[in-house]
């Protein structure tokens, strides 16, 4: 058998500690225990049901995809800090925060108002090169708690840059006039699809639920002219509508009394040309006659001439002559401007 050397210098220093530990553990090794399985214990979590935890261990989250990393409602067993650290997210609740990057405070707006925009304000610039300010307000959520718990702790302001960045880019696609207008819609809605794009390339985990403007304005020492021009806008709008109404009665009226001309006119050439036809066909038979019998066709045609002739000079008046039997100029008058018609025959005596 081996015999054993003579006990080494770190056995004899690190003796008497070890005859105070046992001590130690002889007299307190119950409350020892006690203490330890309390540690062990305090990894317990419990999460609430609008909650979502995930754990990270020595920094680094536990678990390879999102299903694993996620834990749901309940208990939650996880080792005790400093190893695991359980971080819980309410996903269910909507947060809100002012984005008030690109308006001017109150001290920075008394500056502003002597005429001239201080560098110190927030604005924006649209794209016919006006300047505008403006305050809003995001509402979000936690959409991915890992990347939230891990990524973007800081989540009120990446918010803010992304909300800002995006707001800015979409301003500048267009003219203060329709932003002031009735631009503001789809000004909204480009700027809430880029910052979301911006949240996710920058793995915020957050979801933008709304975006509200709650101020646009100009800023305050353009704050005339602006509404000078708002106030035209709207009258012009006002002047549109009004002629838009007027051609809405007009139009139908004039298109009616079109109508109206046009089946007069048809009337009127359905009637010439049934009075013509019958025109035509009545020489065409009396050219058919005449060839016939030109003598007798002659005699009637000029017989008829004399009837009319003599049928419209109406009634004939003889008026007898002068005495002494003169009938020196002698002269007979057919008066045509009565209806009746009227022949008169006179003669003046010559003396």
């Amino acid at each position: 058998m081996r015999k054993l050397g003579p006990p080494s210098e770190i056995g004899r220093l690190a003796a008497p500690i070890a005859r105070l530990l046992d001590g130690v553990w002889q007299r307190m090794h119950w409350w020892i225990g006690a203490m330890a399985l309390l540690y062990l214990l305090s990894g317990i979590t419990i999460v609430k049901s609008d909650e979502v935890a995930v754990i990270l261990r020595w920094g680094r989250l536990v678990g390879q995809t999102p299903a694993l990393q996620e834990h749901g409602p309940g208990l939650l067993f996880a080792l005790p800090e400093p190893v695991d650290r359980v971080v819980r997210v309410q996903v269910k609740k909507v947060s809100e925060v002012d984005v008030g990057t690109l308006i001017a405070t109150p001290d920075e707006g008394e500056q502003g108002d002597s005429g001239s925009l201080s560098p110190l304000q927030g604005y924006a610039i649209t794209g016919d090169h006006n300047v505008v300010q403006l305050d809003m307000v995001a509402r979000y959520r936690v959409r991915e708690p890992a990347k939230w718990a891990f990524y973007g702790p800081d989540s009120e302001g990446i918010l803010r840059v992304e909300v800002t960045a995006a707001m800015v880019r979409s301003l500048g696609e267009m003219g203060v006039d329709r932003v002031l207008a009735d631009g503001r819609k789809s000004l909204i809605a480009t700027a809430t699809r880029r910052a979301q794009a911006g949240l996710d390339a920058a793995q915020s985990g957050l979801e933008l639920s709304s975006l509200e403007l709650t101020r646009l304005t100009p800023p305050a020492a353009l704050t005339t002219e602006f509404d000078a021009v708002q106030s035209a806008f709207i009258g012009a709008e006002t002047r549109k509508k009004q002629a838009l109404a007027f051609a809405e009665t007009a139009i139908p009226q004039a298109h009616a009394t079109t109508d109206t001309a046009v089946q007069a006119a048809m009337a009127a050439a359905s009637s010439d040309l049934a009075q013509a036809n019958g025109d035509a066909a009545a020489f065409l038979a009396l050219d058919r006659e005449y060839r016939a019998n030109p003598v007798v066709v002659r005699e009637r045609l000029y017989r008829d001439a004399v009837e009319r002739a003599i049928g419209g000079a109406g009634n004939v008046r003889w008026v007898p002559p002068p005495k002494g039997g003169s009938y020196r100029g002698f002269r007979i008058t057919i008066g045509g401007g009565s209806k009746s018609g009227s022949s008169e025959m006179s003669g003046d005596d010559d003396r």
